[in-house]
């Protein structure tokens, strides 16, 4: 993708990711969200999905990424949001880091009350059973990055009743 430092890591289900970065993600509860970052083009201000979304928690880094309909990369204070994301010269947009998203901006300054875990596991048979979220829980509210669909989307707000909740560090 040319984003420096980016060098994900894929799991699929959430006892891999409960694994690989559960104790990590309980680290981050009472820490303040400090800033964030999204890719978007620079010539309509549209967010590229496909890459990263980049939470930082008093200078620790989180760095969630979905894929395909059920691989999950988070990484650690690896990619440099101030870095001018290269090889896109065959494109006909220009892909460039925002550290801001009215979805996210209401939580920044915020102290994170919990982290969790979600696994999708709806009622009746779904092509993304399994995927697995990570939910940042505020006094002011929850925010979700979920699997789109081989792509991230943020959500706000209550979960779904389809996902799982595995809560971290309790």
């Amino acid at each position: 993708m040319g984003i420096s430092g980016f060098k994900p890591s894929f799991l699929i289900g959430i006892e891999a990711v409960r694994q690989a970065h559960g104790s990590r993600l309980a680290t981050l509860v009472g820490r303040r969200l400090t800033g964030c970052a999204l890719v978007r083009f620079i010539e309509d201000g549209d967010w590229f999905a496909d890459c990263p979304v980049v939470l930082d928690f008093d200078g620790l880094q989180v760095e969630v990424c979905h894929s395909k309909l059920d691989e999950l990369s988070i990484g650690w204070n690896t990619i440099d949001t101030a870095a001018t994301i290269a090889g896109w010269e065959w494109f006909e947009l220009t892909p460039q880091w925002s550290h801001g998203d009215e979805r996210l901006e209401p939580f920044v300054g915020q102290e994170l009350r919990e982290v969790a875990l979600l696994e999708w596991r709806p009622a009746k048979r779904d092509l993304a059973a399994g995927t697995v979220a990570v939910e940042f829980a505020f006094a002011e509210g929850c925010l979700r990055i979920v699997n789109g669909l081989d792509e991230n989307r943020i959500e706000i707000g209550a979960a779904q009743p389809e996902y799982i909740r595995h809560r971290l560090g309790c």
